[in-house]
């Protein structure tokens, strides 16, 4: 057995409150491995990270099946989190136990069309009838998993914040690999497209929901001068046409542009006092950028500089971990950081840093952080054990 493997067999197997597994998504029996490692205990909800290579109707029916009656919740990835930090080809999946976790899901069909209004009222009617049923449950938090490719994250997540209300909200854009093909969420057995799945999650578990990056802007500034806001789509940079002149500020040839350059060379808005990514997904056939989050005309982006993504990832999780390591650490990580790390030989320092630290999920192809959709960053919840356990 592969000492990596034999790690993510520990970490599955060991006495923790969450419970964990991972299994190859090319195994026929995956379900079941996964439910071995997660059961006997009395589960409240499961959540699947599914490689885009797996067979997902029938991992999502078994998965129902075995692990019933507990909710089981899901998207496709880009890469998932699992024991031995980044790996691909797989399947993670997160057990809350009933015991410290009370969760109500609701699910999202047509990104197109939804009742803001609705939603909000249902995510109310939640939030109280959970109170109700755990009153000496002080912890709350929500967590998304929406179409990675449905371009609906930042309209979504803005129309639920009235919802909710002090409750944090962080979640993932499903992936499919470096493809960029076709994403899935996945509800109770349904494998669904441009859909979204919303957890809310009352616990006796102290958390602490974070979001955080590795990059530092610069002096070098740019203006988006044509725009497809729609689509996420930039034509024009500083009057010129979006590829050229982002290679140009680069000092680049427009024509090696690829994903491991947006990784190297992110670009950043500011807004609110803070600056937040907007990665480039890739080159239209006509030198547009089309980018993972929202954009427009008139929009002031800043190059980025990357720190040193071990030393930065290693402070970050060293400060959810100073008051007492947390049982797990539940994170949505940006496809483009993976990518990163791969560019630059850090993958294996930053799947050692992960797994020592019990960080589990998936790559994304955006994150959401209370009523923000942002990209190239590492966000999650750090779920600690209860006081006095």
């Amino acid at each position: 057995m592969s000492q990596a493997l034999g790690l993510a067999r520990a970490l599955a197997s060991a006495p923790e409150i969450v419970r964990s597994a991972f299994a190859d998504a090319s195994d026929p029996d995956a379900v079941e491995h996964l439910a071995r490692d997660l059961l006997p205990a009395d589960l409240e909800l499961v959540i699947l990270f599914a490689s885009p290579t797996a067979d997902l109707p029938l991992v999502t029916a078994q998965a129902q099946h075995l692990l019933a009656p507990a909710h089981v919740v899901g998207c496709t990835t880009a890469g998932e989190l699992s024991g031995q930090g980044y790996s691909d080809g797989g399947i993670v999946a997160i057990g809350l136990p009933r015991g410290n976790f009370c969760t109500r899901v609701l699910q999202i069909d047509d990104l197109d069309s939804y009742d803001s209004q609705g939603l909000i009222d249902q995510i109310i009617r939640h939030r109280n009838e959970m109170a109700r049923e755990t009153p000496d449950w002080p912890f709350e938090f929500t967590f998304m998993m929406i179409d990675g490719l449905s371009i609906k994250e930042d309209a979504l997540t803005a129309d639920l914040a009235p919802g909710l209300g002090p409750v944090p909200l962080f979640g993932g854009s499903s992936g499919d690999g470096t493809d960029f093909g076709q994403a899935y969420v996945l509800y109770d057995g349904v494998v669904r497209s441009n859909a979204a799945v919303l957890v809310q999650v009352r616990t006796n578990c102290p958390i602490r929901v974070f979001n955080t990056d590795h990059l530092l802007p610069t002096e070098q500034r740019m203006v988006v001068t044509g725009a497809d806001p729609a689509r996420r789509i930039v034509h024009e940079i500083n009057a010129e046409p979006a590829a050229r002149e982002y290679a140009r500020l680069l000092g680049k040839d427009p024509e090696q542009l690829d994903t491991f350059t947006f990784a190297a060379h992110p670009v950043v808005v500011r807004l609110g006092g803070q600056h937040h990514v907007r990665s480039i997904q890739q080159v239209a056939e006509n030198g547009d950028l089309v980018f993972f989050s929202a954009i427009d005309e008139g929009v002031v982006l800043t190059l980025a500089d990357p720190r040193d993504m071990g030393e930065h990832l290693q402070s970050e999780l060293d400060a959810l971990t100073a008051e007492g390591p947390p049982d797990i650490i539940l994170a949505c990580d940006c496809l483009l950081r993976k990518l990163e790390a791969q560019q630059k030989q850090k993958t294996g320092q930053l799947s050692r840093i992960l797994a020592e630290n019990r960080v589990v999920g998936f790559s994304t192809y955006g994150e959401q952080i209370n009523s923000m959709h942002v990209n190239q960053t590492l966000t999650g919840v750090a779920i600690y054990p209860p006081k006095g356990a």
